[in-house]
């Protein structure tokens, strides 16, 4: 420490107004004297730049003609070590003269004055006003103060103070403080025995001493905080000296103990709160806590000791600290600095020495069993008994200061509570070094401490237990504070005292908080408060030790759980376990918590917080599974359990997490979500998770939370994990559900692989698949995401808002309030918040100072590449390692269950495991080993595949097909072996190995169709292997097995061509749905592949959506297994074949099983797909009811229904049937919502013509485009993709609509034709196709129109326009499983040109009576068709219609007909005329009276001429009715027909 002792004057003004004579240029001359003589000035004072360091004088400037001048000069002064009374500061007072006169000198002393440096024993500083003597100071003048009227003396202004100065002292010898002087003055005379003692003005004597001695202790608490800061470590070590070595004061011990820990504790106390910006992340305050760490050692109490230093502290001894010693003593480690003590001792700091280290890990002493570094040093000494009394004058410090800590009560104790962590590191402190000079560090532990001071422990953690009870809702911060101290305390105490004792001390505050927790409603703060207690408890660098995981699970021999010998721990890891009950090692049973305490503690806990039940705990899931995380990751990286048998026996004391975790199932995150598949896999239902009666935590454990064997309190069955099984469960955080899974993979790694054989064999078959859930689970959460997700993350600012994130559940959570987080964060505490991340936290520290390594990475939010690499290796190798353990636990599951009767059930979780794990992204290491297990397990048990599990075994056929067409060899080997194995062995089970060839054929297919980064090439050299290897099989070379195989390999590379084919049409959707629908069409004898193949197209038709198209495939998808099932079960409420789906759509019929080469459905390999049994057809016909309501088709919905509610009506699934009738309402709703504004296609014809086409030459097709799609689109878009396929000269877009005659046409050209087509509807269908629905559904005829003349042109004269209709018919109806249908008919119908008027005039009337009686009425429109229909301007307008037609009466007879009709339409139309115009004058406002006017004007002007046209009628028409007419049908006999096919 540097010590400086300096004075710094500032003389300030002077004022000589009332001095006589001649004083006005005045300067100060300032010196240090040391005497009166001048010649007794010190050179101490600083010099300035170029002048000499010390000088004897200073000045300061001249002020000008000024008898009042002020000064502003600083002199420095360098204070002697020691002052006496002498030492002074000398002011002279000089006149300068400006002109120099002979024999005169320029400066004239004018005055002088001073300062005595020492008053009555202190420091003389402050700001002075002093008298100014006209004289040199007579002599002896120093030990008194110019104030004082010396007699004879001339002074200024008749003695009153003319001089200002200051004197400011900078020193670390003189406390400047009349309090800590006093105390330190006693202190002094205490030790020196110089009575009577002067302070001030005061003389005390000796009898009077102890009760001022008393008072100077408790006033120190009135000083000034910055002495007492400067002085703190000397001031705390004489305090601590009158505690330890009491006083002998007139004959009289003086007990100054409780006025000095009083004292203290108030000391303490002001620090910490008016320095909080100087504590480190605990929130201590650093310089309390590097005295402790360096400055404190216990006085030195013993008579023989080495002699006392300074102050009667500490010997010579070589005191081991980092400050002070670059050299570490191998004998001593009594550094108490976090870094060392309290954590991991292999990863922070370094050991004491490598040989030491090595000795007590081996265990060369048998004297102490303890397998602690800081105890098992080499030491000698003999036991020094203080045991039964104290010793006068000579007592232990930590023995005084728990004594005063539990009997203090009031303001005092709440001070001490307020810093216990000072206490309590100064005890352990204290402790630690009387152990050492007492040489009992080889005593037993029993033994070192006397039972006195033990029972002070107990109390004082005792109370300190109860004050963090009563007062964690009030001051939080302050308990939360107290907490982590006790545990610290506990921590360290597990070190030095007997085991035994310390726990005891752990259960007597787990005993009281649980108590606690019994009784509130939310206990999720207190819980909080007691994991950090556990937390920093099992921080302990001996923490596995301490867990006996040598012993076997019996009563311990001692009545106190104490330590095995280091001796043991070598030795001890291989004790044999095969005579224990099983069970008890892996349940939380009393006897593993009696043998394993802090382990059974931290499980216990474990099983509490994430039990479902457990209310107000939500919140700490995180806290505690970091907990148990870091635990096992500190002994993961722990050099001293690196060897396997160690790591073994470490893993034995988590054996219990497998069981918690198994409890936990249905509460994990579901990783498999984010996975094509079907999410989790339902081995076990929800409901049989809650109804399994062997829980894996009983009510003893439950209980042991309250410290107690058996229950004796009542509680509510949430600590509990079995429950009603109507429990809502919260979901863990996919973070959480990450580190616990990671923990389960450790223990199942490291455990005895013998006995998690023999627990396996003694589990249930629910408690084995919900352990295989679990692994399914981890195969999912540890799947290799590889590098582009971390370069996504990384782009992301993903860490910030998951923190911010954490935080904002705290608060809501309640767990944090928004001061306290405000104070932590000044404070920089954040990271202890409550229900905080442990990871976060800075005690982790205490267990791995590396565990933060990754998390500060992820703080850095852009990393470089070489990171964002390290970090993919790293998440490879660990989903390798992780899926690696998944395997061997699954290969220790078979061998169980192997052996016993319920292998069936259990092997097909084991098969679902495995083939879950090969459809995730696997290294190429993993997967041979994976393959290895399949075949064994496939040739162990073959009747599992091919007669139990037949689902598993397509999905097996379709993994291995997958990494058949891999790119790395290996992969692609194994692959083929493994495929080629399971043919085999499926052929030698029935001579015959349908099953896999049906299955196999269905993968590629269902491959071919969805996979996009499938490949082909490598796939047929796979295939190519697979059929060497059977022509090379001597063992089967007689039978028909080779040729099987040829067969097989010849129909998938069919299947490979084509989707050879498929990838060249990719970009055309039309060509890819009918290539597909080909291929489908081929398998129209095997139900299986046709209804991979419809899926494709409903999946392709879904990517693009055409959702009516996706919900046909679908229908036709479930009409074909309805057609099979129909064989297969005769079930009245099913389905009875595709019949019943005629009304959902006609196409339907297509799926019918009729022809002769139909299959039977009860073949082997045939119909055995997951979608060939009920929950297949009702899966399938919910989601085509949920593609028809995309669609908007909400009709076909209820049809679709109707097929499935007497399915559900049968199996009385209310629930099901409630949401259907739900969804029907809502389609029936959107129906009466959507009127008048539904769209569901618009139709086009396109005529393919040229050879360039290929088949689809002189081909003509309607295609069903989107809704308002206009001709230009499509146009567009066929133009674009034929121009870009062909070339843009070779591809020509015709026109016009009329019939294209081939031989007109380019040979070397590619045309398209694209007309609008309308739906075409006979007048007998409008009967029943009433709504827009019905008029839009079911579609199989369209028609366009052409209009022409006789002479060629397409338009002319009214009298010479025809029109050609054009019909045409589809192969099948809209909607239909394709987007474009074969047109397979065409019909013309030639219209004349009365024909063609009668037409228009029928459309202009409708027109009319739609815009009359529209409602709500739109004058807009109205007002639009009465101007197109009696307006005078129009050309070719009804007038002039009626005029060509109607003007004279045809000559030929075959025409009065029509004539007729005309007449009868015009009649109609003038009427509708009439109508529209009374309509519109109801409508209009003021301002179109007139328009209306005119309106009314021209249609008296029309009907007028219309009036003898209309009423000429043909007189041959209208003879006497025959009695039978032939024929209704002449209107279709008269007309030109042309029929073309």
């Amino acid at each position: 420490m540097a010590v400086w002792n300096l004075l710094y004057v500032y003389p300030q003004s002077l004022n000589f107004a009332n001095r006589q004579g001649s004083a006005r240029n005045i300067t100060v001359k300032v010196q240090f004297m040391y005497g009166e003589d001048p010649s007794n000035a010190m050179p101490v004072i600083f010099g300035k730049s170029s002048c000499p360091e010390f000088s004897k004088e200073a000045y300061t400037a001249v002020v000008y003609h000024n008898r009042s001048p002020d000064f502003h000069e600083e002199i420095k002064i360098k204070l002697p070590a020691t002052l006496t009374d002498h030492h002074h500061l000398l002011f002279t007072f000089y006149h300068v003269s400006c002109q120099q006169k002979q024999n005169t000198p320029l400066e004239t002393p004018v005055g002088y004055t001073w300062i005595p440096m020492l008053q009555n024993g202190r420091l003389k500083t402050g700001q002075f006003c002093l008298p100014v003597s006209l004289e040199k100071p007579p002599q002896a003048y120093s030990v008194l103060s110019p104030e004082v009227p010396l007699p004879g003396m001339k002074w200024v202004d008749n003695h009153k103070g003319v001089f200002n100065v200051e004197v400011v002292a900078v020193s670390s010898l003189h406390t400047q403080d009349p309090y800590l002087d006093k105390f330190f003055a006693l202190v002094h005379a205490l030790d020196e025995h110089m009575f009577p003692v002067r302070i001030g003005d005061m003389r005390i004597m000796e009898n009077n001493l102890e009760n001022e001695l008393k008072s100077s202790i408790s006033a120190l608490s009135s000083s000034q905080l910055e002495p007492v800061v400067r002085f703190l470590h000397l001031l705390l070590d004489k305090l601590i000296l009158l505690v330890v070595r009491p006083p002998v004061i007139a004959g009289q011990i003086v007990n100054l103990g409780q006025a000095s820990f009083e004292a203290m504790a108030s000391i303490i106390n002001r620090l910490h709160k008016n320095l909080d910006g100087n504590q480190d992340q605990h929130g201590r305050n650093s310089l309390l806590a590097s005295y402790i760490y360096y400055v404190f050692r216990l006085p030195n109490t013993y008579p023989n000791s080495p002699s006392p230093g300074p102050g009667g502290l500490g010997g010579s001894v070589h005191y081991a600290t980092m400050a002070r010693s670059a050299v570490r003593p191998a004998s001593l480690n009594l550094n108490r600095s976090r870094s060392l003590s309290n954590s991991n001792p292999d990863i922070s700091g370094t050991p004491t020495s490598p040989d030491d280290e090595v000795r007590s890990i081996i265990g060369s002493k048998a004297t102490d069993r303890s397998c602690n570094r800081m105890s098992s040093h080499t030491e000698t000494s003999s036991f020094l008994q203080t045991l039964t009394g104290r010793l006068p004058t000579k007592k232990l410090f930590h023995e005084e200061l728990a004594l005063q800590w539990v009997v203090c009560s009031g303001s005092v104790r709440e001070a001490a509570l307020q810093q216990a962590w000072f206490f309590f590191e100064l005890m352990v402190k204290s402790m630690v070094h009387h152990l050492y000079f007492a040489d009992k560090l080889d005593a037993s532990r029993k033994n070192r401490f006397p039972e006195r001071f033990m029972d002070d422990v107990t109390a004082l953690v005792s109370t300190i237990a109860s004050d963090i009870i009563s007062r964690f809702q009030k001051d939080t911060e302050m308990v939360e504070r107290l907490n982590t101290s006790l545990a610290f305390f506990l921590n360290d105490l597990l070190s030095i005292m007997d085991r035994g004792f310390v726990f005891g001390l752990i259960k007597t505050c787990y005993k009281q908080v649980s108590s606690k927790m019994y009784t509130l409603t939310n206990p999720s703060n207190l819980a909080s408060l007691r994991l950090d207690f556990l937390r920093i408890i099992c921080s302990h660098e001996h923490y596995v030790t301490l867990n006996l995981p040598c012993s076997l699970l019996t009563p311990p021999a001692s009545p106190s759980p104490s330590v095995s010998s280091a001796t043991s721990q070598s030795s001890g890891f291989s004790t044999n376990v095969q005579d224990q009950k099983i069970a008890n090692m892996f349940e939380l049973s009393v006897p593993f918590r009696q043998q394993h305490y802090l382990a059974g503690l931290v499980l216990t806990e474990l099983a509490v917080i994430l039990d479902p039940d457990a209310e107000g705990l939500f919140g700490l899931h995180k806290k505690v599974i970091n907990m148990v995380h870091n635990l096992l990751s500190s002994h993961d990286s722990d050099p001293r359990y690196a060897d396997p048998q160690v790591k073994a026996r470490v893993a034995m004391l988590y054996l219990p997490l497998i069981g918690v975790i198994m409890e936990t199932v249905p509460q994990l995150y579901d990783f498999t979500e984010s996975h094509n598949q079907r999410g989790r896999p339902s081995c076990v239902a929800v409901d049989d998770y809650e109804s399994e009666g062997g829980s894996m935590i009983s009510q003893t454990v439950a209980m042991a939370i309250a410290g107690t064997s058996v229950p004796q309190l009542t509680r509510p069955s949430s600590f509990l994990l079995t429950s009603s099984s109507g429990r809502q469960h919260s979901t863990f955080s996919a973070e959480s559900s990450r580190s616990l899974l990671i923990c389960l993979l450790w223990v199942l790694k490291n455990a005895d692989e013998s006995v998690l054989q023999k627990w396996f064999t003694d589990l249930s078959v629910l408690q084995l698949n919900r352990l295989l859930d679990l692994l399914y689970l981890c195969v999912s959460c540890f799947e290799y995401k590889g590098k582009k997700v971390f370069e996504r993350m990384n782009s992301l600012t993903f860490k910030k808002s998951k923190d911010m994130r954490a935080k904002l559940e705290e608060a809501i959570l309640g767990s944090i309030g928004a001061r306290q987080e405000m104070v932590r964060r000044s404070r920089g505490q954040l990271e202890r918040s409550p229900s905080g991340s442990a990871f976060g936290s800075q005690e982790n520290l205490r267990w791995r100072k590396d565990m933060t390594h990754w998390r500060q990475n992820t703080e850095k939010l852009d990393k470089s590449r070489a990171e964002i690499e390290h970090e993919a290796l790293i998440d490879g190798n660990l989903a390798t390692e992780a899926n690696l353990i998944i395997l061997d636990t699954l290969e220790i599951v078979v061998q169980t269950v192997s052996v016993t009767e319920s292998k069936e059930s259990i092997l097909g979780g084991v098969l679902k495991v495995l083939l879950h794990s090969m459809a995730c992204n696997q290294s190429a290491l993993y997967l041979q080993h994976c393959f290895a297990t399949q075949r064994a397990l496939v040739s162990k048990f073959p009747e599992l595949l091919f007669e139990e599990e037949t689902e598993q075994c397509a999905d097996l056929c379709l993994r291995l097909l997958r990494h058949c067409s891999s790119s790395i060899s290996t992969i692609r080997s194994h692959a083929s072996a493994s495929l080629y194995l399971l043919m085999r062995q499926n052929f030698e089970i029935g001579n015959n190995f349908a099953r896999v060839k049906m299955q196999v054929t269905m993968s590629l297919s269902s491959l071919v169709g969805t996979s996009q980064n499938f490949n082909e090439e490598f796939l047929r050299r796979s295939l190519k292997t697979i059929l060497t290897y059977a022509e090379e099989d001597l063992e089967l070379r007689e039978t028909t097995f080779p040729d099987q195989v040829q067969d097989l390999v010849f129909n998938l590379h069919m299947i490979l061509s084509d989707t050879v084919k498929m990838k060249e049409h990719q970009e055309d959707p039309e060509m890819l749905i009918d290539l597909m629908y080909r291929i489908a069409k081929g398998y129209q004898n095997s139900p299986d592949l046709r209804l991979t193949w419809l899926q494709n197209m409903a999946g392709k038709h879904s990517e693009r959506s055409n959702h009516a198209e996706s919900a046909q495939c679908l229908v036709h998808s479930a009409a074909l297994v309805a057609e099979y099932l129909s064989m297969l079960e005769d079930r009245k409420y099913l389905p009875v074949g595709c019949v019943t789906f005629q009304n959902i759509s006609s196409n339907v019929l297509e799926e019918s099983a009729v022809s002769d080469d139909v299959v039977s459905p009860d073949e082997e390999g045939i119909c055995s797909g997951k979608y060939f049994t009920e929950a297949g057809l009702v899966g399938l016909l919910e989601q085509a009811a949920a593609s028809f309501s995309m669609a908007g088709m909400y009709e076909a919905v209820n049809e679709v229904y109707k097929v499935l509610i007497p399915i559900h009506e049968a199996n009385r699934d209310a629930k099901k049937l409630s949401t259907i009738h739900g969804k029907l309402q809502e389609a029936f709703s959107k129906i009466v919502h959507q009127d008048g504004k539904r769209m569901f296609g618009t139709y086009f014809r396109v005529g393919f013509y040229g050879t360039k086409f290929g088949d689809l030459d002189e081909q003509e097709f309607v295609y069903k485009e989107p809704a308002i799609t206009k001709l230009a689109e499509i146009s567009h878009r066929l133009e674009g993709f034929y121009g870009e396929r062909f070339g843009e000269d070779v591809l020509e877009v015709i026109k016009d609509s009329n019939p294209v005659d081939k031989c007109k046409l380019d040979p070397n050209k590619a045309y398209i034709q694209i007309t609008y087509v309308e739906p075409y509807f006979d007048t007998y269908e409008m009967k029943d196709r009433i709504t827009y629905f019905d008029k839009n559904y079911n579609l199989r005829r369209f028609m366009y129109c052409t209009p022409f003349t006789l002479d060629g042109r397409a338009h002319g004269e009214l009298h010479e326009q025809f029109k050609r209709k054009t019909i045409l018919t589809t192969s099948h109806a809209f909607p239909y499983i394709k987007t474009r249908i074969n047109v397979i008919h065409k019909e013309e119908i030639i219209l004349t040109p009365i024909e063609v008027a009668i037409e228009d005039m029928q459309k202009k009337t409708q027109e009319l009576a739609f815009a009359t009686h529209q409602d709500p009425a739109d004058p807009k429109m109205l007002q639009m068709v009465l101007q197109g229909s009696v307006g005078t301007t129009v050309n070719q307008g009804p007038l002039e219609v009626a005029q060509v037609f109607l003007g004279e009466i045809p000559n030929d007879p075959k025409l009065f007909r029509h004539h007729n009709k005309l007449r009868l339409c015009f009649k109609d139309f003038t009427k509708r005329c009439e109508d529209a115009l009374r309509k519109n004058k109801s409508l209009i406002g003021p301002d179109q009276k007139e328009y209306q006017r005119e309106l009314e004007r021209n249609y008296h002007r029309l009907k007028e001429s219309l009036q003898p046209l209309i009423n000429r009628k043909i007189p041959q028409l209208y003879k006497a009715v025959l009695p039978v007419t032939c024929h209704r049908d002449s209107f279709s006999r008269m007309s030109l027909r042309k029929m073309d096919i």
